[in-house]
């Protein structure tokens, strides 16, 4: 980047920090007010953002000195939550410029994440920039950069497979119910057992378009609790197997000590279907179901191993498609570098072209006094000609300042212009 204004980063996540340490370095919406409140009075910082959420907190900013920024962002986050300094050293990480924009990129199009391509954190860091803009803590620069990050996550999600693929178990039962079934609308799927995995599975499913759910537990009252909150039917326990028939998926997740359904019910069950595929998902350990159904027409079963052994080869995907997403990363820290060196040349461009046209005026002005016989009309096609004149004179060195800024060397340029424009004088 040029010189002025420094773009730094202070902050901490779960790959730093263990989570013990990071809720006490978190920010409510009350605390982060007050706290953007507190740093724009600072007056060694121009702009800031606060970004807080379970898994990070992170400052970003634009200081006029990089070292003594961080430092007192550092000790801002330690004071302000009444944390000795030397007790977090060891936590913190901070970037400053190129790596600060390409971190806050890596965030928001969720290669940072704990969940790698998860969706959430992109609404938090709107969130952290709406906050920080409504108490003015903002200015050009981050906002800018904020915008551009926002721009550069929607890149990633739609030239990249990065959040495609299903990384828990509940999403790679949809995912593969989706591969047999391929649409899921209007599709039934039955629990067996109420477990908390089973019952993720069926809320993932039902929003992709299963319409009838069915409950069965040992308890019937936990069955008839859970069947509410799916708007589902709530069955006896001991009368599942006679309805198995009826449902597409079968989750089973129950705590007992030996199968519960075998081949035979299975093969009862697919006659009555006539035949139509059914999706087994067993992810209770011990397992609900005999392996064996596997082996019957149009039965697909899947126990809590294959779900994980899909996540790992969906998780392997995205870390594919992370490098793919690095490589628009990478070429977006470029434009946004070539954007920012530019704010060097804008007051400089302005000035030449002010210099310019006073010495136009000037003269113009000295050369019409001499000249009574013109006519008004006369006199303004004279001033106009002569503005088109330093317009296009003007015009090739405007572009190329603007072009030669965004090179290592484009200070000397600038300097060069302000030289023999005499600027500085």
């Amino acid at each position: 980047m040029t010189s002025g204004p420094n773009l730094i980063l202070v902050g901490v996540n779960h790959k730093t920090t263990p989570v013990e340490i990071r809720e006490k370095l978190a920010f409510s919406q009350v605390k982060l007010e007050a706290s953007l409140e507190q740093l724009v009075s600072s007056p060694e910082i121009a702009e800031n953002i606060i970004l807080s959420t379970c898994n990070r907190v992170e400052i970003y900013a634009r200081v006029e000195n990089t070292d003594l920024g961080i430092q007192l962002l550092q000790d801002f986050i330690c004071d302000y939550h009444g944390i000795s300094r030397g007790s977090l050293d060891q936590y913190f990480y901070s970037y400053c410029d190129n790596q600060a924009v390409e971190h806050l990129f890596r965030v928001s199009s969720s290669l940072d994440s704990m969940v790698l391509g998860e969706a959430q954190i992109l609404g938090q860091v709107k969130d952290a920039y709406s906050t920080a803009r409504a108490f003015s803590s903002t200015g050009m620069v981050l906002n800018q950069l904020f915008e551009k990050a926002f721009n550069v996550a929607k890149k990633v999600r739609e030239e990249t497979g990065i959040s495609e693929r299903g990384v828990s178990i509940s999403s790679a039962a949809v995912e593969l119910a989706k591969k047999i079934f391929e649409d899921l609308e209007n599709h039934s799927v039955m629990l067996v057992g109420t477990g908390e995995m089973a019952e993720l599975a069926a809320k993932h499913l039902i929003s992709y378009g299963v319409k009838t759910v069915y409950v069965a537990s040992r308890t019937y009252e936990r069955a008839a609790a859970l069947a509410q909150t799916l708007n589902g039917c709530a069955l006896d326990f001991d009368s599942f197997k006679e309805e198995m028939h009826r449902a597409d998926i079968i989750i089973t997740s129950t705590a007992a000590p030996k199968f519960i359904i075998h081949k035979e019910m299975m093969e009862a069950a697919i006659h009555k279907r006539k035949n139509k595929p059914i999706f087994l998902i067993d992810i209770a350990v011990p397992r609900d179901i005999v392996p064996e159904v596997n082996d019957l027409e149009n039965v697909y079963l899947y126990d809590i191993d294959d779900l994980q052994n899909v996540v790992n080869a969906n998780m392997e995907e995205r870390q594919k498609e992370a490098e793919n997403a690095m490589e628009i990363i990478k070429q977006e820290v470029t434009k946004f570098n070539n954007w920012f060196s530019t704010l060097d040349a804008v007051p400089t461009i302005v000035e030449m072209r002010n210099r310019a046209e006073e010495m136009r005026a000037l003269e113009v002005d000295k050369t019409l006094k001499n000249m009574d016989h013109l006519t008004p009309d006369d006199k303004d096609a004279i001033h106009q000609l002569t503005q088109s004149l330093v317009n296009k004179i003007l015009h090739k060195p405007t572009i190329n300042l603007k072009k030669k800024t965004q090179s290592q060397d484009g200070h000397i340029y600038l300097k060069a212009i302000r030289h023999l424009f005499h600027l500085d004088d």
